[in-house]
C-alpha cells in the first residue's frame, strides 16, 4: 500500500509516524506491505487502488488529520479533529496526539471501506489492557473504562468488557508488587521437534543433543552471577517462570541441577509463584515431575494446543490427545501443582466443532488455568513459509466466542490478554483462571508492571523505570551455540545492570 504523509501548514517529522501508519494498515488490511513513494503526494489518485494520503492541517482552533484511503475502486476520507493548542505542547505530547489522530483517521476510513468495525477497533498495540488499567488506577469505574474503549477506540462491547476484566487483575497485581521486587524468566531453547506455527527460538534436541549439557552448565553460571547481582543491589525475587522452548526437554538430572542452582544462589523466600512449562507431553516423566515437586515448583503448563489427533498431526506434534490425558494424569499424581493448559483457535484442519471438543475435554480435566490463543502467522514459522488452508476469520470468532461462554459458565475468569501481528481476524490471546489462580508473572510480564530479568537462551530482560513506565530491553543470545559462545560477554552485561537495580529499588 502506498503511503503519503503531508501537511500544508505544519512542520512535522513524518518519518516518526511510519510505524503507526503501518500498524493500522496491517490491522485493516493484513499482509499488505508499505511503500513510501518519493516526492509530494499527487493531487489526484485516479487509477490508484491501494493507497492512503494523510494530511495534517492546523486551523485557528482545531487541527484536522485526514486519511484519504483508496482501496479497489472505492475511496473514503476519515477525519479526526483535536484542539490546535495541543500542537504547542512538549514534543512527546505532540507525537502522541498526532499519532492517535493518524491511527483513528485511518481506521475511520478503512473500516468504512471494509463495511464493518474490527473487534479491537482502532487499537493496534500488543497490550490493549494498558488503557483501562491506567483508567482504573486513576479512579475511573469499570463502566467508565469500558465506555472509553467503546466510544473513543471503537472496541466492540464484548472485547471492551474482556479488557476491563483483565485490567482489574492488573490493578490487583500493581498493588501487590513491591518496589524492591523483580521476576525471573529462564529460557530453555530446546524442543523435541518444531511445530508448524512456532517461531520461538528453540533447537530440535535430536539435532543439538551435544549442546544440552554445556548449556545446562552455562545456565547455572548465569544463575550464580544473577543471584550475586540481586543480593548486591538489595532485590528480591517475586516470581520465576521457566519457558522456552520446552524446559522439560532437559533430563531429570539437568533440571535438578538448574533448580538447585536457583535455590543455592537466589533468595526465593518472597517468591510466591514458580512456573515451569512442561508443555509437550512427550517430555513429561514421573522422574522430572518429582524433581519439580522437590524444588517447590507450584505451577506447571501442559499445553495440548488441540485435543484433535488430526490437527496435532498437521501441527507436527508426535503425540495424540490420549498422550496429553496421560501426561496430565502424571502431573496430578506427582504433587500439588496448579496446571495451565493452552489451546489455539484457528489451527490448520480445525473447525469450530473440533475446537469445541478440545475445549470440552480440557475443561473436563479441571486445570486451574486455561489459555486460549488465536493462531498468529509468525515470521520464521513453517506455516508462514508454507501457508495451509486455515479456518476463516468467522470460524475463529465462533471458536473464541463459544470458548468464552463455556469458560465463564465453568467458573473461569479472564485475567490477562495480549495481541500479536498477523493474528487470525485481529483477535487476541486470553488467559483464564479459576478464582485465586491468576498468574502474577503473566500479568507483570505482559503489562510490563515491574522489572523482569531474563536468563538462558532467547530471553529478553525488561528494565521498567518506576513512575514513567519507560522500558529498556537487554536480549540474551538467541541460539544455544551463541549463548555458549557469548557467555562471558553476557555475564558482564548482567553485572552492568547493577546501577539500574540500585537506582530504582
Amino acid at each position: 500500500m502506498k503511503i503519503w504523509l503531508t501537511s500544508d501548514n505544519v512542520d512535522w517529522d513524518t518519518s516518526r509516524y511510519h510505524y503507526a501508519a503501518e500498524q493500522m494498515m496491517l490491522t485493516l488490511f493484513p499482509l499488505e506491505k508499505p511503500e513510501y513513494p518519493e516526492g509530494p503526494a499527487p493531487t489526484s489518485l485516479v487509477g490508484e487502488h491501494n493507497a492512503v494520503i494523510f494530511t495534517l492541517h492546523r486551523g485557528k482552533k482545531l487541527t484536522n488529520m485526514s486519511a484519504l484511503v483508496f482501496r479497489g475502486d472505492r475511496w473514503h476520507n476519515g477525519v479526526v479533529r483535536f484542539p490546535s493548542e495541543k500542537l504547542d505542547e512538549t514534543p512527546e505530547a505532540v507525537y502522541h496526539t498526532v499519532q492517535r489522530a493518524l491511527k483513528q483517521s485511518f481506521y475511520n476510513a478503512g473500516s468504512a471501506l471494509l463495511g464493518h468495525d474490527l473487534p479491537w477497533g482502532s487499537l493496534t498495540g500488543v497490550r490493549p489492557t494498558k488503557l483501562p488499567t491506567r483508567a482504573l488506577l486513576a479512579g475511573a469505574t469499570p463502566k467508565q473504562a469500558q465506555k472509553e474503549l467503546e466510544k473513543t477506540y471503537h472496541v466492540s462491547p464484548f472485547r471492551a468488557q474482556l479488557a476491563v476484566d483483565c485490567a482489574g487483575e492488573s490493578v490487583k497485581a500493581v498493588r501487590s508488587l513491591q518496589p524492591d521486587e523483580v521476576s525471573l524468566y529462564i529460557g530453555i531453547p530446546f524442543c523435541p521437534s518444531r511445530c508448524v506455527y512456532c517461531s520461538f527460538i528453540s533447537a530440535a534436541v535430536d539435532k543439538c543433543l551435544p549442546l544440552v549439557e554445556p548449556f545446562t552448565e552455562a545456565l547455572c553460571r548465569e544463575i550464580q552471577a544473577t543471584g550475586a547481582l540481586l543480593r548486591d543491589t538489595g532485590r528480591a525475587v517475586r516470581t520465576v517462570y521457566m519457558g522456552g522452548g520446552t524446559p522439560t526437554t532437559l533430563s531429570a538430572g539437568q533440571m535438578d541441577r538448574v533448580l538447585s542452582a536457583l535455590e543455592a544462589h537466589m533468595d526465593l523466600s518472597r517468591c510466591t509463584e514458580f512456573t515451569v512449562e512442561a508443555g509437550r507431553p512427550d517430555t513429561i516423566t514421573p522422574e522430572k515431575l518429582a524433581v519439580l515437586a522437590n524444588h517447590k515448583v507450584g505451577r506447571v503448563s501442559v499445553n495440548p494446543q488441540s485435543m484433535e489427533d488430526a490437527v496435532l498431526a498437521r501441527m507436527g506434534r508426535p503425540h495424540t490427545g490420549e498422550d496429553i490425558r496421560k501426561a496430565y494424569g502424571q502431573v496430578r499424581s506427582a504433587g500439588q501443582f496448579a496446571v495451565n493448559m493452552d489451546l489455539i483457535a484457528g489451527l490448520p484442519g480445525d473447525s469450530p466443532v473440533g475446537f469445541a471438543r478440545s475445549l470440552e475435554e480440557v475443561m473436563a480435566l479441571e486445570p486451574e488455568n486455561i489459555t486460549v490463543h488465536t493462531l498468529a502467522l509468525k515470521k520464521g514459522s513453517r506455516l508462514m513459509e508454507n501457508p495451509e488452508e486455515l479456518p476463516t476469520d468467522e470460524q475463529v470468532e465462533n471458536m473464541l466466542n463459544n470458548a468464552w461462554t463455556a469458560l465463564r459458565s465453568a467458573g473461569y475468569a479472564p485475567y490477562y490478554l495480549y495481541r500479536q501481528k498477523y493474528m487470525s481476524g485481529s483477535f487476541e490471546n486470553v488467559g483464564w483462571a479459576k478464582p485465586g489462580y491468576a498468574s502474577l508473572y503473566n500479568i507483570a510480564m505482559m503489562e510490563e508492571l515491574h522489572t523482569i530479568l531474563a536468563l538462558g537462551g532467547g530471553g529478553v530482560t525488561k528494565l521498567v523505570w518506576p513512575g514513567t513506565g519507560k522500558i529498556e530491553r537487554v536480549t540474551n543470545p538467541k541460539y544455544p551455540q551463541e549463548y555458549l559462545r557469548d557467555l562471558e560477554k553476557l555475564l558482564k552485561e548482567k553485572a552492568a545492570l547493577a546501577g539500574f537495580l540500585r537506582e530504582t529499588r
